[in-house]
């Protein structure tokens, strides 16, 4: 895996804070991922993880550009101080 394809989880917590953290990001042009291990085992047919928990991914590549704004929305929402 080159460097272009590598991931960096960015944030973990609830999903309503990682959707509004995805929507700053899509903003940027950064598309990031969200993994919901507890939906997806809901939907396995079988509960794993914690609810309303997610982790947020994005390329390696682009967290230089991102980590500015990600910092701003935490300290913004209370979630970093």
């Amino acid at each position: 895996m080159d460097k272009q394809e590598q991931t960096v989880r960015i944030y973990t917590g609830p999903a309503m804070i990682a959707n509004g953290l995805k929507a700053r990001l899509l903003d940027m042009d950064i598309l990031p991922i969200i993994k919901d291990d507890h939906q997806s085992g809901i939907t396995s047919g079988f509960a794993v993880g914690v609810p309303n928990q997610v982790r947020l991914f994005i390329r390696q590549e682009e967290l230089d550009r991102a980590k500015v704004m990600i910092d701003e929305y935490l300290t913004e929402i209370k979630e970093k101080e």
